[in-house]
C-alpha cells in the first residue's frame, strides 16, 4: 500500500482550509509528494465555514498529530489575525496563505505567493535582481508578488492598474517598507522595462482582452503569468509570436508548494 494511504497512529496531518471546499487541488500535489518522499504524512481538505473559522482552528488546535494548513480563500485574511505570529511577507501583504503549529500550538502564519513567483522565476533562469518590472495588476496575488520583487531587489518597479487608486496604494505600501527601490504607478506599457508581468484575471478566458497592446510585447522582453489554466494563455500567445521570452504560471505554483511544506515542516 502506498504511503499516503497507509495511514497509521503516527501519520502526521496536515490540511486544506477553504470555504467552499469542493475546488481545492492541495490534496491532490502533497499527497504524492508525501508518497515520492517517502514521508508518514497526510493532507486532508477542511471545511470551515466563515462564521464557524475560530471554532475549527482552536480544534486543530488541540489536535498534537496536526501540523499545519494551506489556506486559500476566503479565510487568508481572517486567519492571518488569529495567528499567534506571522512572518514578514504575510504583514506586508495582509494575508496568510499558511499556517503552522508549532511545539506550543501556537499558530505561525505567512505568505508564499509572491516568493513562490519569484522562485519560479529564477527556477526557469529568469533573474529579477536588478531588472525593470512592469506589473499588470494590484490585487491579491499582485500585492504578494510587488512586495517579493521589491525583496528580491529589482532596479525599478512600475505598477498598472486599471483603478489607477489602488496601484496608488500598493505603490506606497511597497516604498515605504522598501524605500531602496524605486516603485511607480504607470501605464500599461514596458517603457523601458525589462519584464511584464500579468496578475491580473485576463486571460482565464478566451474573450478577455489583453492586459497590454500587442504592439507593446518587443523581441528580448520577457513575458511572465501567474494563471495556470489555461497554461498558454493570449499573452503567452502573443508574446511567443512577438519574439519574446515567456514563463508559464504553473512554476509559480511548484515553487510554492516546494515553499509552503517547508514552512509547513512536512517535507523534511
Amino acid at each position: 500500500m502506498s504511503a499516503t494511504l497507509d495511514i497509521t497512529g503516527r501519520t502526521r496531518v496536515y490540511g486544506v482550509i477553504a470555504d467552499p471546499i469542493v475546488h481545492v487541488r492541495a490534496p491532490m500535489v502533497f499527497n504524492p509528494l508525501f508518497e515520492e518522499k517517502g514521508i508518514d504524512a497526510v493532507m486532508v481538505p477542511v471545511h470551515a465555514p466563515a462564521d464557524r473559522l475560530e471554532a475549527v482552528l482552536d480544534g486543530l488546535r488541540a489536535q498534537p498529530n496536526f501540523g499545519g494548513l494551506a489556506v486559500t480563500v476566503p479565510h487568508k485574511l481572517t486567519i492571518m489575525e488569529l495567528c499567534d505570529e506571522v512572518g514578514r511577507q504575510g504583514r506586508l501583504v495582509g494575508a496568510v496563505n499558511a499556517v503552522r503549529f508549532d511545539e506550543q500550538r501556537r499558530m505561525i502564519g505567512d505568505n508564499f505567493d509572491g516568493a513562490g513567483f519569484v522562485a519560479g522565476m529564477r527556477a526557469e533562469g529568469h533573474e529579477v535582481t536588478g531588472r525593470s518590472v512592469l506589473q499588470l495588476g494590484a490585487g491579491g496575488a499582485g500585492r504578494a508578488i510587488a512586495f517579493a520583487l521589491a525583496d528580491a531587489g529589482v532596479s525599478r518597479l512600475v505598477i498598472h492598474n486599471r483603478t489607477r487608486t489602488k496601484a496608488e496604494e500598493l505603490a506606497a505600501a511597497v516604498s515605504a517598507a522598501y524605500p531602496q527601490v524605486p516603485v511607480s504607478v504607470g501605464a500599461a506599457e514596458p517603457d523601458g522595462c525589462e519584464i511584464v508581468i500579468n496578475t491580473t484575471s485576463a486571460g482565464l478566458h478566451d474573450s478577455d482582452p489583453l492586459p497590454i497592446e500587442r504592439d507593446f510585447l518587443m523581441p528580448g522582453l520577457l513575458v511572465a503569468e501567474i494563471i495556470m489554466i489555461p497554461e498558454r494563455t493570449r499573452l503567452l500567445e502573443s508574446a511567443l509570436e512577438r519574439g519574446c521570452k515567456v514563463q508559464f504560471g504553473r512554476h509559480m505554483l511548484d515553487k510554492q508548494i516546494d515553499l509552503i511544506g517547508g514552512f509547513l515542516r512536512c517535507f523534511q
